[in-house]
């Protein structure tokens, strides 16, 4: 089964919580704080694997939760930080937020890896505060939360050559004819949903990878049919190998049908029209009156290259296979296909926005949310009175405090942060 779109959730490891803690040895007057850091939790990191073919895996299991990291110890030890989780994917996986549709990561060659959750960072032990004013703080920071959201994976074929054309045109039966693929075939409308693989072995000793892509309808470029799935895959191939049916015995227009699907594909990606394309002219073992090819010949254009072939009885699929890898060989790697890499982990860095909005609940309380707010809160020991005074500071230096202030608020108000109430006080 060819798995190329699944969603998963991922969980990123929260960081361990900071300790409070202080030093009591004998002899040893006035020790202070020794509360160490909480360990960083575990990453999610996706790595490329060139033994994989199809997302497959990830349709049985699709929740991903890495490790937290350890909580700071006394005598100012540090946590132990976790050990980033890694998904082996297979080349060509694209990785999106499924919330903002955000491209996290375009995955291609083996070894390459993204960090496309980050663990949270540890709290910091009581001893991290420590200062001339406050010698002895009572106080210390839980773990920050890791990234949680949930993904889309697609996978693109990163085929050398892309089989393209209407269903029923041949494009299974030439892919069967020139390699060990082994594609199903039939004489009925969309044989192939899923995309078949096959390697293909010139004569003269060359050799390349080819796919059968599923059949095209018009309005592909907006989803019709098996579009999209269809499209996304075509973005990938070098070269395209362009299937017309020149019998005509499906009763449909060889030359219309050619028109279709050069529309469709410039509107899905108008750079498509620009890869290098054979026009191939299948069955012609079934033709009776050779006046059809001057005639598609002559609608089409003089400047295209087009090839007369029969899949069924072999005749010509040597020329046309030798002439596609000449063209491979002339032919530099696409935008699409190559992304340049060190294999060297790559993070996102993404700017900590600092940014809140203050609504308002039925009973008339005051909502604060932000990404930042929101953090620090999830960060505070709410146990500690020290910890609440440092989380009311960092809202006053935010600016929260006087955009409350701004909507109204007074003494006695309620504020409600991820649950948590508190009571405005001048």
């Amino acid at each position: 089964m060819f798995i190329d779109q699944v969603d998963i959730y991922l969980k990123a490891g929260n960081g361990g919580n900071g300790i409070v803690a202080y030093r009591r040895e004998k002899y040893v007057p006035l020790g202070g704080p020794a509360g160490g850091d909480g360990g960083n939790g575990a990453d999610i990191i996706f790595e490329v694997d060139e033994g994989l073919r199809t997302l497959m895996d990830f349709r049985y299991q699709r929740h991903f939760k890495a490790k937290h990291g350890q909580n700071g110890m006394s005598a100012n030890a540090h946590g132990r930080n976790s050990e980033p989780l890694v998904l082996k994917v297979p080349p060509g996986t694209i990785v999106k937020r499924k919330d903002t549709e955000e491209t996290l990561a375009d995955l291609v060659h083996h070894g390459a890896q993204m960090v496309i959750a980050k663990g949270g960072r540890g709290g910091r032990g009581n001893s991290r505060f420590a200062s001339s004013r406050n010698p002895a703080p009572d106080f210390a920071e839980n773990g920050e939360p890791g990234e949680e959201f949930e993904v889309t994976m697609e996978l693109k074929l990163l085929a050398d050559v892309g089989l393209v054309g209407f269903p029923s045109v041949g494009k299974s039966t030439i892919l069967s004819a020139v390699s060990k693929a082994k594609a199903k075939t039939g004489d009925y409308p969309f044989t192939t949903i899923k995309p078949n693989l096959g390697v293909v072995q010139t004569g003269d000793g060359r050799s390349f990878v080819m796919a059968d892509l599923p059949g095209l309808i018009e309005g592909a470029s907006e989803g019709t049919g098996l579009g999209h799935q269809f499209l996304r895959h075509v973005e990938r191939t070098k070269v395209i190998v362009h299937v017309i049916d020149i019998s005509g015995l499906e009763g449909r227009d060889p030359i219309e049908d050619y028109r279709i699907i050069r529309e469709e594909m410039r509107l899905y990606n108008e750079s498509l029209l620009k890869r290098p394309e054979i026009i191939v002219l299948n069955k012609v073992d079934l033709v009776e009156d050779n006046e059809i090819f001057e005639q598609f010949k002559s609608a089409i254009g003089e400047d295209k290259e087009i090839h007369e072939i029969s899949a069924a009885t072999r005749q010509n699929l040597d020329t046309v296979l030798y002439r596609v890898a000449d063209l491979l060989e002339e032919t530099p790697e696409t935008e699409e296909i190559i992304e340049e890499t060190d294999h060297r982990v790559m993070y996102r860095y993404e700017k900590d926005p600092d940014a809140f909005k203050i609504s308002r609940d039925d009973d008339g309380a005051f909502v604060v949310t932000g990404e930042a707010i929101e953090r620090m809160f999830k960060m505070t020991d709410f146990n500690r009175e020290a910890a609440i005074r440092r989380f009311a500071r960092q809202m006053r230096s935010m600016g929260i405090d006087d955009a409350l202030r701004d909507r109204g608020i007074q003494t006695g108000d309620t504020v409600r942060i991820l649950g948590g109430e508190f009571e405005f006080v001048e």
